[in-house]
């Protein structure tokens, strides 16, 4: 009941998000040629616009309406909301499990891909932006839910490697479906990749970045849908039960050597160890 009760609060929030699912359904797929390939602005792109300019830390005169009390109290509702498309993309493994097979250990080594937030993001974030421990949390994951769990466990949230982490959480939930739309539609439509190996890169470990990057490529290659749902959903459910273990085991040791090496003398440095603690 409790819940019931919930939902009824929120009926100004169920309201908004049917008047903008149905406005972007009725702009449709809008393709922006650009030379090398296509961007195709699909509906869930106009959704995000229109949600953003709906929400009231971007514009105040929106919380008489949505408060911040109803925003807050939305949030859990995400996870809700993506479980039909986890289980559509559930139910699409099984006919395409042959596809799957053939494509052998590219699913698996993908997972290897993670690691190059670290060769890309670590010098911007030490270099450029002159961030302190903040780039560990940061750039050692694309941060979804089990590296904020990591991060949490092993430092806590309130620490800087906390900050940085929950940073770039923020930011992929705020920009990374719009991204993965982008970019995926970018190169389907330019030819680089093949659509399978596009599909396979979608699987991140986000729900939503999953959908917005095999929404986008079954839109440029509708011919392919069944091929990019299927490898798309079995990436990202490796990407899950791996990715996970690659980020406690592998990314997060390096980055925090790294990091040691670079900056030895930062003072928020655990101090060093005795030869007998490391021993123990």
């Amino acid at each position: 009941m409790d819940i019931v009760r919930t939902l009824v609060r929120l009926w100004p929030i169920h309201l908004v998000v049917l008047v903008v699912s149905i406005v972007s359904q009725l702009i449709g797929v809008r393709p922006i040629p650009i030379g090398i390939g296509t961007i195709l602005l699909l509906p869930l792109l106009f959704a995000f616009v229109f949600t953003l300019v709906l929400n009231p830390h971007v514009v105040p005169a929106v919380g008489r309406f949505l408060s911040a009390k109803r925003t807050a109290a939305a949030g859990p509702l995400i996870v809700i909301a993506i479980m039909p498309f986890i289980a559509k993309f559930g139910t699409t493994i099984g006919p395409g499990i042959e596809e799957i097979v053939r494509s052998g250990p590219a699913l698996v080594l993908q997972e290897l891909g993670n690691l190059g937030t670290i060769l890309i993001a670590f010098p911007v974030a030490i270099w450029v932006f002159r961030m302190g421990r903040e780039s560990i949390g940061a750039v050692h994951s694309i941060a979804r839910e089990p590296n904020i769990a990591i991060i949490a466990d092993r430092y806590g949230l309130r620490s800087p490697e906390g900050t940085g982490v929950m940073g770039v959480y923020v930011m992929g939930t705020l920009f990374g479906t719009f991204i993965f739309a982008i970019l995926a539609s970018v190169l389907a439509t330019a030819e680089v990749f093949s659509v399978e190996a596009l599909a396979m890169a979608c699987g991140v470990g986000s729900g939503s970045m999953m959908a917005a990057c095999s929404g986008a490529l079954a839109a440029a290659a509708p011919e392919s849908t069944d091929t990019i749902t299927a490898l798309a959903g079995a990436s990202n459910l490796l990407t899950y039960a791996t990715g996970m273990y690659v980020s406690l085991f592998v990314a997060l040791p390096i980055v925090e050597r790294i990091y040691l090496r670079v900056r030895p003398n930062d003072p928020a440095n655990p101090p060093a160890r005795t030869a007998e603690e490391a021993a123990k």
